[in-house]
Formats: structure tokens, C-alpha cells, sequence
């Protein structure tokens, strides 16, 4: 299979962007999703996120993170 798309996401950018734009912050974030905010901040700044943490974080900031990889799965079988 050939690579010609684009791949690489950084989910922990855009969890990072969306609570920027809710004028959340991390600390919030954490109490939300009974995380650690230390470790949760650890998290954010990976581009990967576990997908049970990033259901959480789905839920609390109302926004389809997962969305961001079906998006390309839809674009690589489009270009078959």
C-alpha cells in the first residue's frame, strides 16, 4: 500500500486546542475525567492518547477526538 496521505495526528494538540478554546484548562480537565493532572499534562503533550482517556476527554469537552483518524480513514479509502 502506498503512503501518499497524511497520517500523522497529534491528538493531544488538539485536546490541547479545544480546551483553549473552551477556556479550560488541564487542571479542569483532570477533575473532570478523575485523572491525575500531572499525568494528564504528561498525556496532553504526546501526540497519542489511550483510547479510554481520550473517550473521557471526548465526552467532557463534547468533541469527536476520534473523529480526527476516522476523517483519514475516509480520505486513504477514497483514494482507493
Amino acid at each position: 500500500m502506498s503512503q501518499d496521505f497524511e497520517t500523522n495526528i497529534n491528538i493531544g494538540l488538539a485536546v490541547r486546542q479545544k480546551l483553549k478554546e473552551q477556556g479550560a484548562t488541564i487542571a479542569w480537565l483532570a477533575e473532570k475525567t478523575y485523572c491525575d493532572r500531572s499525568n494528564l499534562r504528561k498525556q496532553l503533550y504526546k501526540e497519542h492518547i489511550y483510547p479510554e482517556l481520550l473517550l473521557k476527554i471526548s465526552i467532557v469537552l463534547r468533541t469527536n477526538f476520534f473523529s480526527y483518524y476516522s476523517d483519514i480513514f475516509s480520505k486513504t479509502n477514497e483514494m482507493n
